[in-house]
């Protein structure tokens, strides 16, 4: 299967940023892929007070993506907010196009590094899997890639591959940590994990605690090594995943089949 990255950087006019989900998409559209992830926030950037613009999964930002997958006859996966009770927002993925229609609310919420997405965000409390061309793909965000638990959880329910869009902080160690959960996840759960980052806006790490974006966006296999893999700046990846390669991996190595749930009580 082949899928596009799109490690690029919104701002705050979800407008704006519909027009760049056009743009991309019709140039992965072109490279041939069949489905085109963007990352956490792609509707408007962290920094942005969320409410006043969170839109229902059936409101004019989301029809907008819809129009985009169709015109392209892909499947696009952006991440957006949409209202939840309270007055906060959930931070969601919207999955649209080519047969599929699903959304995925992220489950673990960024309260960390000196930021509480908890304050305006509304955690999830489900995992989403979808199918593109029979096959199964899990969707994942940003911080939700230091909890295996979802990644085993997306292999459990028969993905070959995690896709994860994310609007990662910066500072002190922080690309370090991103480039290593990435393996660990991939590894953990044996699936190829596909995940992309805001585009580094170019703001110093100590500008503020919202997190806006390092990039570093890649394309790890289920044997946990870097296939594919962008720099800081504003790219597009366009990658080919070996379905095959998964059950070839999991046979040599076992750890889903050895776990042993039963001695921790889950």
């Amino acid at each position: 299967m082949r899928i596009a990255l799109s490690q690029l950087t919104t701002g705050p006019d979800p407008e704006r940023n519909l027009l760049l989900v056009e743009e991309w998409t019709r140039r992965a559209a072109d490279a041939g892929a069949r489905a085109v992830v963007f990352p956490e926030a792609t509707m408007a950037c962290f920094g942005t007070p969320l409410a006043p613009l969170a839109e229902p999964l059936d409101g004019p930002w989301a029809d907008g993506v819809r129009r985009i997958a169709a015109a392209t006859g892909t499947v696009v996966v952006a991440g957006m907010f949409t209202p939840a009770a309270g007055g906060r927002v959930a931070n969601t993925l919207l999955a649209t196009g080519a047969g599929v229609e699903a959304s995925y609310d992220k489950v673990h919420l960024y309260d960390a590094f000196g930021f509480r997405e908890s304050d305006t965000v509304a955690a999830g409390s489900a995992t989403t899997v979808i199918d593109v061309d029979g096959v199964r793909l899990g969707l994942a965000t940003c911080y939700d890639i230091r909890f295996p638990e979802l990644f085993r959880a997306h292999a459990d329910a028969g993905a070959v591959a995690t896709l994860l869009g994310a609007s990662w902080g910066a500072g002190p160690g922080k690309r370090d940590q991103w480039e290593l959960l990435a393996r660990a996840r991939a590894l953990d759960a044996t699936v190829w994990l596909a995940a992309v980052d805001q585009a580094d806006p170019g703001t110093d790490a100590g500008a503020g605690s919202a997190p806006t974006g390092i990039g570093h966006s890649r394309v790890v296999g289920p044997d946990g090594t870097v296939r594919h893999a962008l720099g800081a700046g504003p790219e597009l990846l366009v990658a080919d995943l070996d379905v095959d390669e998964v059950a070839a991996v999991r046979q040599r190595l076992s750890v889903l089949a050895n776990r042993r749930p039963e001695v921790w009580g889950r």
